[in-house]
Parts: structure tokens; sequence; C-alpha cells
């Protein structure tokens, strides 16, 4: 089961990077492998929001949707990811944001996931962890796109 985590400093505000993956219908622009992204329903919850959502990842021949819950907690600068539906046995993802004065946080980062298909899981498995940094750079670099 692939798992992934990183911790970067960056100099961006805690309430920018949160607000930046909080923001799940604008990853197509700017995540690789993400052809598309919708939001199935928003709920309001104590402390935050809970989205259902699909993305959809186009990756060669593959293009799978799947659908998963979004809680986002806000004044706790965290969004966790929970698989719901499509072709993964599981994913679970966690981003936290600590603010590192006014102009710079820390950003860590935690996925795991696995797929249902066999082919797909050893294709993936090969460049999992390439994957993941290609998908965290794309964060940094929309950040500096969006915040200078």
């Amino acid at each position: 089961m692939p798992r992934h985590a990183e911790s970067k400093n960056l100099p961006h505000r805690a309430e920018d990077m949160y607000a930046l993956v909080a923001d799940v219908p604008n990853y197509p622009a700017f995540l690789p492998w993400c052809s598309a992204a919708r939001i199935r329903s928003q709920k309001e919850i104590e402390g935050g929001t809970v989205l259902e959502a699909d993305l959809v990842i186009s990756f060669k021949v593959f293009r799978e949707r799947f659908g998963s819950r979004v809680t986002l907690l806000p004044t706790q600068r965290q969004i966790l990811t929970e698989y719901l539906d499509g072709p993964f046995k599981h994913l679970h993802s966690v981003w936290n944001f600590e603010a590192l004065g006014d102009t710079a946080c820390r950003v860590d980062f935690s996925v795991d996931f696995e797929f249902r298909n066999a082919i797909l899981s050893g294709i993936i498995g090969l460049v999992f962890h390439e994957a993941m940094t290609r998908v965290v750079r794309a964060f940094e670099a929309r950040a500096k796109a969006l915040y200078g």
C-alpha cells in the first residue's frame, strides 16, 4: 500500500495555503493528471465543512473517477480526505498548515492509498513517490502564481 509524507516550509501564509488546498473545484487548473473536479454535496459541521467531491484522474490510457469526503477544518488549518467510491480499496490524506510568523508556513502532507486494479496499482507503484512529489510541487507553483 503506497504511502507518502512530506513537510515543507513555504513563503506563504498558512491561511493562503489552506485556502488553496481547500479549493477542490480548481484542481484541474493546476494539478497533474486531474482532468475534472466537481462538488457533489457540501455540509456545514461544527468547526468546518464536509464536501463530497469527485475527481477524474487521467494517466496514460487510464481515466478513473473517484469520490472522496473532504473535511475542511479552517480553525485547525487541517484538511482530511477519505475515500468514498471509485478505483481504490482505500485512500486517506491529511494536510496540516502551521503558521511560521506572518508570511510563512509549514505544510505537512501525508497520503496512503491502494488501487483495486492490480495492473493500475503496479503502474502507479513504479512512479508513486515521483507522482506525489509532482502533486505537492504543483500546489507550490500554484501558490507562487497566486500569492507571489
